[in-house]
């Protein structure tokens, strides 16, 4: 594993210049921190910044750049810790410009023969990696790390890219005992900050300092000085359920405003959602495109509708039509790629090139449409304050039909009309009405759902019958295409086949397999195995052979972030199972019913046993796809509920 921060841009040069000269001195580490076993607030770590501190200013020098310096001492105290010796660090590039790094310290420290032994960076070690477009990579490795040692790294650098002020994170993968992120802004350039996440400051601080911003012709300004800080900060863990790391993520983030310029000029980098909303109309990716691609598509779409006068059987013709036609390239994205003209004719595009065309065809059809844009599950959610168009990665269409809305994505072939992919799922997209935009909530409109039902029975020591998975919603979707990637229905039985274990499939049906806005179903007759039978016909059987939760997915003491399904949740398991009569059952385990508060779910479970029939309910709703922390222990207790049902063993015994 190699460490990579993203901010943080270094090379080797032989001094340090410019330096404010703030935060902790450079090598003084002490013997206390060579001698340190563990972290004692988690002794799980692999290593520990012991300090981290970050400076940012604009150069009163040269063409007013941003001066970064950053400076930080780790301990690395497990093996899987001296990766953080080994560095992948971009290094941004733009329009003929670049970052560049003015100097740097890197060093490791040791105890070896009783003394303190410092390695420093060998300058010709460090190379750069063409990475893309957008950046370098620089990479370079510190020496003689191993667990033990503390290394430390100290360096400048200089960003022409004024826009985006450093930003700063105060948590990473590993703990830190504290992080300082200081920064002087001079008072003609606005900022928008914004801080992020789940901690708490410990230092928040603001002042102001006279003239101090001084770019030549005897031109003053004075600066901002804001000083952010956080000690004690728990590593950041992802776990189950979690959306981008960077909505939780605690940070400090600076977006430009505005620049004031000294003969009194205003360059207003910020825009309004208006100016927003005017970019998108008229740009030649987006906008643009939408109109262009109505003549484009117009003889399909002529062609497809001739006739239809219900709005809402045109909208799905013509949805299923464009998902059919086009074949998705993998490639996010708001814009049209090759063009709808281009993408049309090649049936390939992004995600741009696909629901704009959509969005065209139904605006074609007269069907009432706007686009929205929105950023996915793994981009992080956008801004809300202000606009920032970059944060979006994709688009979609927002149909109104009467009362109803329905968001259509037509990239991937098997969603249904409405059913909108759970990456689309994340907060609030951006909506650009006819006459302004607006924010729009991203909510399922259905569930991942399956009904398993098991019809079985006992006969001559053998248990066979019928099993039936009904699945719906996001469930259908997923098994859909799990079909489709196989080159026959046999083989997708195959595969169940290798999951299901004491099974065996004697014989298989699928229903709906292209009848989207149908369950899919698969019906098996089987024979179960009896794993655990005894010499005396007695044999142990838990009714859970299908459909178990290996383990529950909610296991940290506490928990900072909400917890996001994505999508609600259901699973409902019925087992009839007939013995005969020479058979009892030892022991039915107490019935089970819990709720989740606010109408959040549910968890039943209850075995009957009556007239040499067992009959199972298990049932399993998680109503709402989002959970604030403070229910966690609410669904980690239900969950712990539920893989406690899952080990039930009931013993059958035969009658003396």
């Amino acid at each position: 594993m190699r460490h990579f921060l993203a901010f943080l841009f270094c090379t080797c040069l032989s001094s340090i210049t410019y330096s404010q000269g703030n935060g902790f001195p450079y090598g003084q580490v002490t013997y206390r921190e060579l001698d340190l076993k563990e972290y004692p607030a988690d002794t799980s770590a692999v290593a520990v910044f012991l300090d981290e501190f970050g400076e940012a200013y604009i150069d009163n020098y040269n063409d007013n750049n941003i001066l970064f310096e950053y400076h930080a001492k780790i301990k690395i105290l497990k093996q899987a810790g001296v990766s953080y010796g080994t560095y992948e660090i971009p290094l941004r590039k733009s329009d003929g410009r670049a970052e560049k790094i003015i100097s740097i310290k890197a060093s490791s420290f040791s105890v070896e023969n009783g003394s303190m032994r410092e390695t420093k960076v060998d300058p010709k070690s460090i190379f750069t990696e063409n990475y893309n477009k957008s950046y370098d990579i620089k990479k370079f490795a510190i020496p003689n790390v191993k667990v033990g040692s503390v290394i430390e790294v100290f360096y400048i650098l200089e960003s022409p890219f004024v826009y985006n002020f450093r930003s700063w994170e105060f948590q990473c993968e590993i703990p830190k005992m504290q992080s300082e992120f200081w920064c002087l802004i001079p008072g003609n350039y606005i900022y928008n900050i914004s801080l992020k996440g789940f901690l708490n400051l410990t230092t928040n601080e603001s002042g102001q300092i006279k003239e101090c911003f001084t770019p030549g012709g005897g031109a003053k300004a004075d600066c901002s000085r804001l000083k952010y800080g956080i000690k004690n900060i728990p590593a950041f863990k992802e776990e189950d359920y979690m959306t981008a790391k960077s909505n939780f993520l605690s940070a400090v983030c600076f977006e430009l405003s505005q620049v004031n310029y000294f003969d009194g000029r205003k360059d207003m980098i910020t825009t309004e959602w208006k100016d927003a909303d005017q970019e998108l109309r008229q740009s030649t990716s987006f906008g643009v495109q939408i109109k262009r691609g109505k003549d484009i598509v117009d003889n399909k779409v002529e062609q497809l509708i001739s006739g239809e006068t219900d709005v809402h059987a045109k909208a799905e013709k013509i949805y299923n039509f464009i998902k059919e036609w086009y074949h998705w390239n993998d490639v996010y994205g708001k814009y049209s790629d090759l063009g709808i003209k281009k993408a049309f004719e090649s049936k390939t595009g992004n995600i741009g090139d696909i629901n704009l065309s959509l969005i065209a065809a139904l605006k074609y059809a007269n069907v009432p449409v706007e686009p929205m844009v929105l950023s996915t599950r793994r981009n992080g959610r956008p801004t809300e304050l202000y606009p920032v168009l970059s944060e979006f990665n994709y688009v979609i269409a927002k149909v109104n039909i009467g009362e109803k809305v329905y968001l259509l994505d037509a990239s991937d072939y098997f969603h249904p009309f409405g059913l909108l992919p759970e990456r689309c799922l994340n907060g609030k997209g951006r909506v650009l009405g006819d006459k302004e935009s607006y924010w729009y909530d991203l909510k399922p409109t259905g569930k991942s759902k399956i009904v398993s039902i098991l019809n079985l029975g006992l006969k001559d020591n053998v248990i066979s019958g019928s099993i039936q998975y009904a699945y719906s919603g996001y469930k259908a979707v997923t098994q859909r295409k799990k079909l489709s990637s196989f080159s026959s229905q046999k083989e997708y039985i195959d595969d169940l086949r290798n999951n299901l274990q004491h099974i065996s499939i004697k014989n298989f049906t699928i229903e709906n397999a292209e009848e989207f806005s149908k369950p899919f179903v698969v019906k098996l007759d089987v024979e179960v195995e009896l794993a655990n039978q005894f010499n005396d016909g007695d044999f142990l059987f838990n009714p859970f052979i299908v459909e178990q939760w290996d383990k529950n997915p909610f296991r940290s003491s506490e928990r900072l972030y909400p917890v996001d399904f994505g999508v609600p949740l259901e699973e409902v398991l019925i087992l009839n199972l007939d013995y005969p009569a020479d058979y009892s059952v030892e022991e039915i385990p107490a019935k089970i019913g819990l709720t989740l508060p606010q109408n959040g779910g549910r968890y039943l479970f209850e075995i009957t046993n009556s007239m040499n029939k067992l009959s199972m309910n298990n049932s399993l709703l998680i109503a709402r796809p989002i959970f604030a922390p403070q229910e966690y222990h609410y669904l980690k207790e239900l969950f712990n509920n539920v893989i406690a049902a899952q080990q039930t063993e009931l013993v059958f015994k035969k009658k003396k």
